[in-house]
């Protein structure tokens, strides 16, 4: 009832994914270091307040689980959090509570770029820019992204490769997957 929805879910019976990703743990680190940090202060604060102020360490302890509360709701959001790309067009689902899907066709990207920071080549995410036709999009800047190249080399495939060359791998592949006996994924 109150899961979201399998991003799965929005997409056509004509449609083929491609990938399906959700972004980089790298995006949960600085939550990770205030919650963490907050919980640090909350322990000392409460070692030296003197055992006569009780209401005082109750409330302490209360906004420290608030800390707690708030970072596991952080955890939910990373982990419900989708992006999927089909053969037709990139969906992104995203919310706890409230489910946000946000779309962009294939047809209307124009150029595709990544960056890919210090940090980001030694944990293995980067930021990906779609640029389309005319506007900007719900989905132009996507940031942690993992393996971006990868990501990159499929999305150019896709967006700029020979459509029948394409139909022709990915009809293989799925022919090679039940072959095997695997459930197809793509």
């Amino acid at each position: 009832m109150f899961a979201p929805r399998d991003p799965d879910e929005y997409l056509l019976d004509t449609e083929r994914r491609v990938i399906r990703i959700r972004r980089h743990w790298a995006v949960l680190l600085w939550d990770t270091f205030e919650a963490a940090a907050l919980l640090a202060v909350c322990v000392l604060v409460s070692y030296l307040l003197p055992p006569a102020l009780y209401i005082g360490q109750n409330i302490l302890w209360y906004v420290a689980l608030l800390v707690v509360l708030r970072f596991a709701y952080v955890v939910m959001e990373w982990w419900v959090e989708r992006l999927v790309v089909t053969d037709k067009r990139f969906v992104m689902t995203t919310g706890v509570f409230t489910t946000k899907v946000l779309m962009m066709p294939i047809s209307k990207v124009t150029d595709l770029s990544y960056v890919r920071t210090a940090t980001g080549r030694m944990m293995g995410y980067g930021t990906m820019v779609v640029e389309s036709a005319g506007q900007i999009q719900a989905l132009n800047r996507i940031d942690y992204l993992p393996r971006p190249e990868e990501f990159y080399d499929t999305i150019s495939e896709l967006v700029f490769g020979d459509k029948q060359k394409q139909a022709e791998r990915f009809s293989m592949i799925k022919a090679q997957r039940a072959a095997r006996g695997k459930k197809p994924v793509g």
